[in-house]
């Protein structure tokens, strides 16, 4: 047995901030209040569904998540967040038309209650969207102390012992970090001085971390990915994780690609394509915006094959990834992917996939899993990156120098030994099965 870390209880009402409250947030709310109501299962939700298994498998030890670690209960949840567009989460919903009024209905009231803040937002980081629900402030540094009032006034209101944040907003126009980002001192002087480097997801960051509230980012956005972010979150003791919740495709190139590798067959060619016609799908439409999702999307293959180490299966592998916006298709995404692969003798095969998802119904769990983990990692005493919550990212941060792991599955067994190890079990490096 380790040595269990001093898990503060999770005592009170926790209040989860979403900086955009559209389709991935709203059926995020609306699936945590019907499952607190018993008109629904929290299925995608590893805190809420799934076992771990402790000790050795003949001990027979496989409490679920939720009854092995102190997370706050589902009924302690309290929602908040910042839309430009939706005045509130029913409206929001029924916009983006995710989920239907017969589980819409029974919770409406409750639902109704959750209305947005006015965000901070500036179109050039989404030239698709025109906000009309903004805060007029014009100063950088001004927005960050309006939003830090926000977070505030919201915890008061709410009676809430803790919060959390996880951006659930637009992908914002493709950026590199630049001289304003790389310390605390330059980011704040930066913001002072009106910036242009400063995205509208990094003020909503920094006004978390000096809130003392955990930040998940769920879009490709640098946010938190960032020098003066991570020495902040160290400094104000604040735990932070992305980027980019890994919902449909690129899931399943996590998991394809280790099946792949472990048989040691190569791979010609990795083309993925898809259509949706959400808002993200309005966004994603732009160049500018779809550079920053795609840069997302291409790491996953190299980091899982190692094309350093494999140079004859995968050194010379062409992966190409297409998002069209289709508005037909609403938020019922659709990929479809072709793998050229070559066995013995270097003989080809394909792999074709056609995966017909519901981008948001994929996407919610996460928002549930990582507003409960966040918050176990705050009471717990953790800080800075958590890479061990790089299972729900397309583009997880490192907390070293040494890449994030993409492998779904080494990911997934990362995530279980950090909670082992925290418990005062011992870690399971072969088996998770009960």
């Amino acid at each position: 047995m380790t040595k269990p870390v001093n898990i503060a209880p999770a005592t009170g009402r926790l209040g989860v901030l979403t900086p955009g409250m559209g389709a991935v947030a709203s059926t995020f709310m609306a699936g945590v209040l019907a499952t607190r109501a018993g008109h629904a299962v929290p299925v995608g939700s590893l805190s809420q569904l799934a076992h771990i298994r402790l000790g050795k498998r003949e001990e027979n030890r496989n409490p679920l998540i939720r009854e092995f670690v102190p997370l706050a209960d589902l009924g302690d949840l309290v929602f908040g967040g910042w839309d430009p567009i939706s005045p509130n989460a029913p409206e929001a919903a029924r916009t983006a038309g995710v989920l239907e009024e017969r589980d819409l209905g029974p919770i409406s009231a409750e639902l109704e209650g959750v209305v947005a803040m006015d965000a901070v937002f500036d179109q050039r980081w989404v030239k698709r969207l025109e906000g009309t629900r903004v805060k007029t402030i014009g100063d950088k540094w001004a927005q960050a102390e309006a939003l830090i009032a926000d977070i505030e006034n919201f915890r008061i209101a709410n009676d809430c012992d803790r919060l959390v944040m996880v951006w659930c907003g637009s992908t914002e126009a493709y950026q590199e970090a630049s001289a304003v980002h790389m310390t605390i001192e330059s980011f704040e002087a930066g913001l002072r001085a009106n910036d242009d480097n400063i995205a509208p997801s990094q003020i909503y960051a920094y006004a978390a971390i000096m809130s003392g509230v955990p930040f998940a980012n769920g879009a490709p956005n640098l946010s938190v990915d960032l020098p003066c972010m991570r020495e902040l979150a160290a400094r104000e003791g604040v735990p932070i994780a992305g980027k980019d919740f890994k919902t449909g495709q690129t899931w399943f190139k996590t998991m394809l690609a280790p099946g792949l590798k472990a048989r040691m067959l190569g791979l010609r060619g990795w083309y993925s394509t898809n259509i949706l016609g959400n808002r993200d799908g309005e966004v994603l439409d732009d160049p500018d915006n779809f550079k920053t999702k795609e840069v997302s999307k291409l790491g996953v293959i190299d980091s899982v094959l190692q094309p350093e180490v494999y140079p004859d299966l995968y050194g010379n592998v062409d992966h190409v990834v297409r998002i069209n916006y289709y508005p037909p298709r609403g938020d019922n995404k659709e990929g479809w992917d072709n793998i050229d692969i070559f066995g013995w003798m270097g003989y080809p095969m394909q792999i074709k996939v056609n995966f017909l998802c519901r981008d948001s119904i994929l996407a919610a769990p996460i928002v549930l899993d990582l507003a409960l983990f966040m918050d176990l990692a705050n009471r717990a005493g953790q800080s800075g990156v958590q890479e061990w919550l790089s299972f729900y990212f397309k583009a997880p941060q490192s907390a070293t120098p040494v890449p994030a792991e993409h492998d779904l599955f080494i990911q997934q067994t990362k995530l279980k030994n950090t909670l082992r190890e925290w418990m005062g079990e011992e870690a399971v490096t072969h088996s998770e099965a009960g």
